[in-house]
């Protein structure tokens, strides 16, 4: 299936098209590319996007979390971190030496 593309001409000042050449840039991508990915993501309709599906159906959760949602994630890795390891210590072998 061939799209036909239509032009369209947009102003930006100048930190935000810095910031669009930029984001385009680290990815690899055209302007015109992540223009028409930003576009896709802000007109989704929601339930077309399964996480945002899910938005309000997790009971439980602090009322800052989407606020400090990082901290909570560094906690919780944390804590899964210290969590016991299964089948105790192994011992690390020592390199042989060659003489």
């Amino acid at each position: 299936m061939l799209l036909m593309m239509k032009p369209l001409q947009v102003y930006l000042d100048e930190e935000d098209l810095g910031r669009l050449e930029e984001w385009a840039r680290t990815r690899g991508w055209t302007k015109s590319q992540a223009v028409r990915a930003a576009i896709r993501a802000l007109t989704r309709p929601r339930g077309a996007d399964p996480i945002l599906a899910l938005s309000g159906m997790i009971d439980g959760l602090p009322e800052d979390a989407s606020e400090h949602f990082d901290r909570y994630l560094d906690e919780t890795y944390v804590v899964a971190e210290g969590s016991a390891r299964y089948g105790g210590t192994k011992r690390r072998e020592r390199p042989r030496v060659r003489r």
